[in-house]
């Protein structure tokens, strides 16, 4: 008999599959005796997936059967049940037409493998750019005990005795080929310096803003963010994950109890301090809505004035995220966060303790790579939310990767219909452009692509490099790389697919861009864009049939996190119908 004040145990839900005395549960326990589990793993020890998004064609993720072999010692010392299972495997690299596309179909499939199967908490492994929000977009809506362990970047690219960045410095010496600046077996030699070690992007590309995301919402451990991947603290963080993951179990600590408002708007002032990737805001707006709490552009312009970039990494700056690391990592920013009066200090966390608590004795050992909130690397760094006749919906910028002098600018726009028609013209001598002119790229949202791919960032005709030019306007509905810079404005809503004003922009039209005034205008009368709305059509969709099909019947827009309609909001992981 139970002792007064006992609470009584808690029935796991991988009883109802293992907890069973009759055929469905010789079925159930039998096949997995055939790897030698005895009969005690079956009675009563919390089952804990380890959701495993490893790939040879994922690079990023191609170290994590050794991350989720420690996953795994930590929970058979906390005394649990791992058992490790496998979902997509969204490559940044590798997948065409973009990671993103696929983003939806990853989250359904964590989704639905945490719902199918006899599970009682989730250990995430996640690295590179989309398996993060896929993967905490799918737990979100299962709602178990879950934790994130990100695979950590690479160690730092050097080349020639200089430091190079992945993804920053691609797009560097791309443009540096193009103009004649290198020669091509220059251009080889750096990529293989770049990329030496196993992780992902070593930038504050996106991969590390939503590792760092996952440590600010306290869905991660403290130093989830920045660990390389070849360190061997990065292994002993996802042993411990392994051993808190059980006792959340027995806690009944649930992915929304962590994932509450408070938590978002620490991670948005958060992304601002980091100068983290655009690609959050799509990211964190398609989580907020899979456990209900609403987000919008709005929010993300409001909390992010006042926050300061204090962090001198790539693409904004000179550091890499081992850099970061060897600094203090992100318990260092936080800090300075909360001291500041912008955190939400009691915002709980997958580790039992407060945000705050993890991070108020943080100390930073490099103030060249974390400079202090009082003197910012950059001031007034959050993500500014455009608005105006050209984006009723919304757009981003990011002020950080941006150069001062453009930041208020009216120009000629030079448009361009598809990513076809970019690639086609650019490098035109013809070309009717110069470095006062915006460049528009249409068609390229969630939908017209389709997948809303990392084009944003437009090449500068090769013309105007050869004249010296380094950056000048783009506008379009498509994403950037987060490891990208640029005065380059992003996610234009509604998109031109879907028939938003940015379909209606011709050659020639002025646009003016106003960051402080968070304007976007095209100077166009409304009769003549009624007009040209008037004899407007729709592009063809992409496809007619399959997951891309379905993806362009019920993507919302960017503005709304891109996620599938059907998909938004949670259900939680009722035991499935039994299949007897």
């Amino acid at each position: 008999m139970s002792g007064e004040g006992d609470k009584p145990a808690r029935t796991l839900r991988s009883q109802a599959w293992f907890g069973r005395q009759d055929k469905m549960g010789f079925y159930y326990r039998s096949f997995l005796k055939n790897r030698g589990i005895p009969q005690d793993q079956f009675e009563g020890k919390p089952v804990i997936g380890i959701c495993n998004t490893w790939s040879e064609l994922n690079p990023c993720n191609s170290h994590f059967r050794t991350i989720a072999e420690h996953v795994r010692y930590g929970v058979l010392e906390a005394g649990g049940f791992p058992l490790e299972f496998p979902v997509s495997s969204l490559g940044e690299v590798t997948m065409r037409p973009t990671a993103m596309l696929y983003r939806n179909l990853a989250a359904m499939d964590v989704e639905e493998a945490i719902r199918a199967h006899p599970l009682d908490g989730v250990v995430l492994l996640m690295g590179c750019d989309k398996t993060t929000p896929a993967l905490l977009m799918g737990a979100a809506s299962a709602d178990l005990p879950t934790i994130g362990v990100s695979g950590g970047p690479q160690l730092r690219g050097v080349y020639r005795g200089q430091m190079i960045g992945s993804g920053t410095n691609i797009i560097s010496m791309s443009e540096q080929l193009r103009a004649g600046e290198i020669t091509l077996h220059e251009f080889h030699e750096a990529e293989a310096a770049m990329n030496r070690s196993s992780g992902h992007c070593m930038t504050m590309g996106t991969a590390s803003t939503m590792a760092s995301l996952v440590e600010a919402l306290g869905v991660g451990l403290p130093q989830n963010a920045a660990i390389p991947a070849a360190d061997a603290r990065r292994n002993e963080l996802a042993r411990m994950a392994g051993r808190r993951i059980v006792r959340m179990v027995e806690e009944d600590l649930v992915l929304s109890k962590i994932l509450v408002r408070e938590a978002f708007e620490n991670a948005i002032r958060t992304l601002g301090a980091i100068g983290g990737s655009t690609n959050a805001v799509v990211h964190l707006l398609a989580i907020a809505r899979r456990v209900g709490i609403e987000l919008s552009l709005a929010d993300f312009d409001a909390l992010g004035r006042g926050v300061h970039c204090v962090v001198d990494l790539m693409p904004s700056g000179r550091f890499l995220m081992e850099d970061f690391y060897y600094a203090g990592g992100l318990p260092v920013v936080l800090r300075a966060l909360g001291e500041a009066g912008l955190l939400h200090k009691d915002a709980p966390t997958v580790n039992g303790r407060s945000l705050w608590e993890n991070v108020r004795d943080a100390e930073c050992w490099n103030r060249e790579v974390i400079t202090p909130l009082e003197t910012p690397f950059k001031p007034e760094s959050g993500m500014a939310i455009l608005r105006g006749n050209l984006a009723p919906d919304g757009a981003v910028i990011k002020p950080s990767a941006a150069s001062p002098e453009l930041m208020q600018h009216t120009g000629r726009a030079v448009v361009f219909e598809t990513i076809e028609d970019l690639h086609a013209r650019k490098d035109d001598e013809d070309l009717d452009i110069d470095a006062s002119c915006i460049m528009v790229l249409k068609n390229c949202g969630p939908r017209g692509y389709p997948g809303m791919a990392e084009v944003g960032n437009m090449p500068i005709p090769k013309k105007l490099l050869r004249q010296g030019v380094r950056d000048m306007i783009r506008i379009s509905d498509a994403r950037m790389s987060g490891t990208a810079y640029g005065t380059v404005v992003l996610h234009v809503a509604p998109e031109a697919a879907a028939g938003g004003p940015l379909a209606l922009v011709r050659n020639g039209d002025l646009i003016t861009l106003d960051v402080a005034a968070r304007r976007l205008h095209l100077h166009v009368e409304p009769a003549e864009l009624e007009a040209r709305r008037a004899a407007w059509t729709p592009p063809p969709p992409a496809a007619d049939r399959g997951y891309v099909k379905m993806y362009i019947d019920h993507v919302q827009q960017a503005d709304q996190g891109a996620d599938l309609d059907f998909l938004v909001g949670r259900s939680g992981a009722p035991v499935p119908r039994d299949n007897h």
